[in-house]
């Protein structure tokens, strides 16, 4: 009896999946049940779409090489075997100390491999390379009775009864499979609606409106914009940062070091003039380039698993903001004030002990507690705002655009400074906590006792908001690259509570801000700076097309009296990952397809969208290991034999 699976998706997560089949199958797989796994994607493995050695090496990682890594360690809390491997970092100080080894062909990542620090931010190119690498090991990995084939084909329907076997359509073939496992990675939809009038807009005045789009993917629509054309780039996020990458250095500019403004910006003359605002107005605070300078901080405290059954076991319906924000924040202080006190002791007046037990005793935002921080913590820029770091514009009015352009030139200076200067490490300490709130969210968020508008706009629109512009914005060298861009004139800020008006008449936008009242910029591209958000209805990935069509995967949708969310993400099972079918009956195993799984940022498992950090117990391990071990055990008992 053999045993068939399909992966369809061969990027990092079905990279970490196929690792984690390795470390289990030896003790869930018995060696007289041979398994064929089927590994499909029309992307190169390990990198797959996103992460592919094709792409503009001007396009860097948002994290440290050190911060980077696709392996289990001591503190990772699963049930199946640790396997420790490198880090990034580690892995680029010596390719040829790791098995499998293969010569690495471009010679600009070798150059960059062979100087590459621990707190550097890698180009793409670069993590690509060790991508390709851990798909490599892991496949090597594999006990004897475990083979791959990968197919560089894209995967159009699966088929087959609960009961027996899954028939994946590709291509030019048919695989049979007892398993299908959907790590898919990131996704394009078709554009949302509300982007539908600028679409229409543009075509009918031959403008180009681009909605959001992956940056490799968009290099060839970004070349439509002429040098010189006013364009407007609505978001200001990792988005927009490549963006302005493709659309100055990749154009022939340069930056050059300047001893009085740290780096100049050379146009080709090639370049758009960029104009961008958005709902903050400002740039993702930039990731820190420093370690921690204290001991790491004993995290989670507050929301941690007894505080999330606390939750669980309260009488009626929750609310994100209401009742696990103030524990959430709780942590974000402990890894804050932990950070300064223990760091920079000289900055703070209380000792540690007495601080901890009235951060213990207090409510988060309660008078008590800000009356604690200010008697512990003298300097105000030393103390943790929360509040006032979601919206630092707030309430701001300027007279002219010359004000806000010198008013955004401080705050990105002040900013790139404080991140790149360690006696500031108390941001990166409260940096790894908001990481640490991952640890318990994705139960909270499982359990269904969230109402759902908490769903919708406290979570999905909130807090992933607020978190990626806190904890997932760029190396600190792109702000100094985009002061330098603001000083050539290349790139204009619009400030906060940006908004974009058709103007019929002119066949051009017109860009405002809340910031500088009565201000407009009126430009003849319209480019929306954000990553796209899939979402199931409106995929443009075949197979999860037709399963949608079919009746046999849904959207979440969370449902109250008063409200209804639809997160566009494929709903799945927590704990072992199935994919949950409509056309089953729920009460027999909740509805979940047996012989179907899906990992990933398409579902409704919701996790941050980042590579693991070394020793942070990452949820993402947690959940390939328990989807791996779930599978295992399935594959073991299979009764149908199917060919390989």
């Amino acid at each position: 009896m053999s045993a068939a699976l399909v992966i369809v998706g061969a990027g990092p997560r079905g990279t970490g999946v196929l690792e984690r089949i390795a470390a289990n199958a030896p003790e869930l797989l018995p060696a007289d049940r041979p398994l064929h796994i089927h590994l499909v994607d029309p992307h190169p493995p390990g990198g797959g779409r996103v992460w592919r050695h094709e792409q503009s090496p001007l396009l860097r990682m948002n994290s440290m090489a050190e911060d980077v890594t696709m392996f289990t360690d001591e503190r990772s809390t699963i049930d199946g075997p640790v396997r420790p491997g490198p880090s990034l970092a580690e892995w680029a100080a010596d390719p040829r100390a790791f098995a499998p080894y293969r010569e690495i062909t471009d010679p600009d990542v070798r150059a960059e491999l062979r100087t590459l620090a621990p707190t550097d931010f890698p180009t793409r190119r670069a993590q690509s390379a060790y991508l390709d690498w851990v798909f490599r090991r892991a496949v090597a990995d594999l006990p004897p009775h475990v083979t791959v084939t990968v197919h560089r084909d894209t995967a159009h329907r699966v088929e087959g009864p609960p009961d027996g076997p899954q028939r994946v359509h590709l291509t030019d073939r048919v695989l049979t499979a007892d398993h299908v496992v959907l790590t898919l990675g990131h996704l394009d939809s078709a554009p949302d609606p509300r982007y539908a009038a600028d679409t229409a807009f543009a075509g009918r005045h031959g403008r180009l409106h681009l909605p959001p789009a992956y940056s490799a993917d968009a290099a060839a629509e970004l070349d439509r914009i002429a040098p010189g054309e006013h364009t407007v780039l609505r978001g200001f996020g990792l988005a927009f940062v490549d963006l302005v990458s493709l659309l100055t250095e990749g154009r022939g500019g340069r930056f050059e070091p300047d001893g009085a403004h740290g780096l100049v910006y050379r146009p080709s003359g090639h370049e758009p003039v960029l104009h961008v605002g958005s709902r903050r107005g400002v740039p993702y605070h930039s990731k820190t380039d420093y370690r921690l300078q204290g001991p790491r901080a004993p995290l989670p405290r507050y929301f941690d698993a007894a505080a999330v059954d606390a939750l669980l076991d309260r009488p009626g319906p929750l609310e994100l903001r209401r009742d696990a924000w103030p524990l959430m924040a709780k942590d974000i202080g402990l890894g804050h004030y932990h950070e300064l006190f223990h760091a920079h002791p000289e900055r703070t007046a209380l000792p540690w002990t007495e601080f901890l037990a009235g951060l213990d005793a207090h409510p988060w935002a309660s008078p008590e507690l800000r009356a604690l921080v200010a008697r512990a913590v003298p300097d105000p820029a030393d103390r943790l705002d929360l509040e006032r770091l979601d919206f630092p514009l707030a309430g701001l009015e300027l007279g002219s655009a010359e004000e806000l352009q010198h008013h955004l030139r401080r705050y990105i200076t002040e900013d790139a400074d404080r991140r790149a200067d360690p006696a500031h490490s108390a941001d990166l300490g409260a940096f790894l906590a908001l990481l640490s709130l991952f640890g318990q969210l994705p139960r909270l968020l499982g359990s269904g006792r969230l109402t759902a508008r908490s769903v919708g706009e406290e979570v999905d629109e909130w807090f992933f908001g607020y978190f990626s512009y806190l904890a997932s914005g760029p190396p600190g060298f792109r702000l100094r690259q985009l002061l330098a861009l603001s000083e050539a004139g290349v790139v204009r800020f619009l400030g906060a509570g940006v908004r974009v008006d058709r103007d019929e008449a002119t066949g051009t936008w017109r860009a405002s801000g809340a910031t500088v009242p009565g201000h407009t910029v009126t430009a003849t591209a319209l480019v929306e700076a954000y990553l796209p958000k899939h979402a199931l209805a409106r995929t443009r990935d075949p197979l999860l097309a037709e399963l949608h069509r079919a009746g046999r995967i849904t959207e979440e949708v969370v449902t109250d009296s008063e409200y209804t969310h639809r997160s566009g993400l494929l709903t799945i099972r927590p704990g072992d990952s199935r994919v949950l079918d409509p056309a089953l009956d729920p009460a027999l195993d909740g509805g979940a397809h047996p012989r179907r799984t899906a990992l990933g940022p398409h579902t409704s498992l919701r996790a941050a969208a980042a590579f693991s950090r070394p020793r942070t117990d990452s949820p993402g391990f947690r959940q390939n290991d328990a989807a791996a071990r779930a599978l295992l055990c399935a594959l073991a008992r299979a009764s149908s034999a199917v060919p390989v």
